[in-house]
C-alpha cells in the first residue's frame, strides 16, 4: 500500500467531486469547484492519469522492453474495458427494476438508456464497442481509448520525445478545427469526451509529471506560474457566477476555439485547468497539516481509484432515483452524500483488504 501522496490526493478529491456533481441538483454540488470554474473534475481526473501513465513508465516500467511495456498498459486498458461494460450494466438493470417497481415506464428513457430496451440487439453491440454510452457512464470509454494508446505515448517519449508535444497538439487543433469525434451508436451523436481533443491534458499530465522537459520547466518557474494563474482563475470564477459563455452565433470559425466546450476540451477548459494545477500543485504537505484524516481518506480512495471510480457512478444514479423517488431536500441530498462517500470509502478499504490478503497468501504460499 502506497503511503498518501499528492496525486492520490487529488485523485481522492475528483472522485468524491464527480460523484457529488453526478447527482444534479443535489444542494452539494454547490459546493463543488466547478461554480467558480470553467473546468471541473474531469479536466483534473484525465490529467492525474496522465501523470500516473509518467510515473508508471518512468519507475517500475522503466525497464521494460517495448513489448513487454505494450502488454502491461494494453492490460490496464482490458481491465477498464470491462469494468465500463460492468458498471453500464448494472446501470441499465438498477434503471429497469426501479421502472418496474414503481410503473414508471419513462425511467427507460433516463440518461440515454431507451436503446437498450427498445433496441436491444444493436444495443448491446453498440455497447460492447463503446459506440453506445448512457449519459454519466461515459468517461471511461474515453479512458479506455487513451489507455489503448499510451504505448504510443509511452514509446514516443522514449524514442522521439520532441515529436510527443508537437503530434498531440497537432491532433488536438486538427479536432476543433474540423469538429472530428468519434461517432455514437445506435443512437445517432457523437462521444461527449471526444478523445482526439481530451487526449491533450492527458499527454499535458504525462509531460509534466517528468523532471525535465516541460516537468522541469515548470517546476524551475513554479512561481511564475502560479501569478499567471491568477488572472485566468479570476476570470474563471467570474464567468461561472454569471454564467457567461460565448454566444456561438457571434463567433469566428472555427468556433470551438473560442466556446467553454467540454466535449471538445475547449482552450478555455483546458487552459483554466491548467492555471488549477499551477497554482494548487505542492500544497499537498499543507493540506496534510491542517486536515490529516481527510488527506488520508482522500488518498485512500484515490489509490484504489477504479474501484472507487465504479462504485460512485452506481451510486449517483442511485442518489438520482432516490430524490425522484424522495423529493429534494437538505436532510436527502445530506444522507445521500453521507452515505454515498462513507460507501466509496468501504470500497475502497475492501480493495485495499482483498490485496492485503493476497499478498500475505503469496507470502505464505512462498514459505
Amino acid at each position: 500500500m502506497r503511503e498518501p501522496n499528492e496525486i492520490d490526493f487529488w485523485r481522492g478529491f475528483a472522485l468524491v467531486t464527480i460523484f457529488v456533481n453526478h447527482v444534479p441538483g443535489i444542494f452539494f454540488e454547490h459546493f463543488t469547484f466547478r461554480n467558480v470554474s470553467l473546468s471541473d473534475s474531469a479536466e483534473l481526473f484525465v490529467f492525474l492519469a496522465g501523470w500516473g501513465l509518467r510515473k508508471l513508465t518512468d519507475g517500475s516500467a522503466a525497464s521494460l522492453s517495448a513489448r513487454w511495456l505494450f502488454f502491461r498498459l494494453e492490460g490496464r486498458a482490458f481491465t477498464v474495458y470491462v469494468a465500463q461494460l460492468a458498471i453500464t450494466e448494472a446501470a441499465i438493470a438498477l434503471l429497469a427494476a426501479v421502472s418496474f417497481r414503481l410503473d414508471a415506464p419513462f425511467l427507460l428513457d433516463w440518461h440515454n438508456a431507451s436503446s437498450i430496451f427498445y433496441d436491444p440487439v444493436r444495443a448491446h453491440i453498440g455497447l460492447v464497442t463503446l459506440s453506445y454510452q448512457l449519459g454519466y457512464f461515459n468517461i471511461l470509454p474515453l479512458y479506455v481509448v487513451l489507455l489503448l494508446v499510451s504505448p504510443l505515448i509511452a514509446l514516443a517519449h522514449r524514442y522521439a520525445p520532441q515529436a510527443l508535444p508537437l503530434v498531440a497538439l497537432a491532433i488536438y487543433v486538427g479536432a476543433l478545427v474540423s469538429g472530428a469525434n468519434f461517432s455514437t451508436w445506435p443512437s445517432e451523436g457523437v462521444w461527449f469526451f471526444d478523445p482526439l481533443c481530451w487526449q491533450m491534458i492527458y499527454v499535458l499530465g504525462f509531460l509534466l509529471a517528468g523532471a525535465d522537459g516541460l516537468g522541469g520547466f515548470a517546476r524551475r518557474n513554479l512561481r511564475l506560474l502560479r501569478l499567471a494563474a491568477i488572472p485566468v482563475l479570476t476570470f474563471g470564477v467570474i464567468a461561472a457566477r454569471l454564467h457567461f459563455s460565448p454566444d456561438p452565433i457571434d463567433l469566428p470559425e472555427p468556433k470551438l476555439f473560442f466556446v467553454f466546450d467540454k466535449t471538445y476540451l475547449s482552450p478555455a477548459r483546458l487552459l483554466h485547468s491548467l492555471a488549477l494545477v499551477a497554482l494548487f500543485a505542492g500544497l499537498y504537505p499543507t493540506f496534510a497539516r491542517w486536515a490529516p484524516r481527510c488527506c488520508d481518506f482522500l488518498s485512500l480512495l484515490g489509490r484504489n481509484s477504479l474501484n472507487v471510480f465504479c462504485a460512485g457512478s452506481l451510486l449517483s444514479l442511485a442518489g438520482q432515483i432516490i430524490r425522484f423517488v424522495s423529493g429534494s431536500g437538505i436532510v436527502i441530498d445530506a444522507a445521500i452524500v453521507i452515505f454515498g462517500v462513507g460507501s466509496l470509502g468501504a470500497v475502497a478499504w475492501a480493495s485495499e483488504w482483498r490485496n492485503r490478503l493476497r499478498v500475505k497468501s503469496s507470502k505464505a504460499s512462498a514459505a
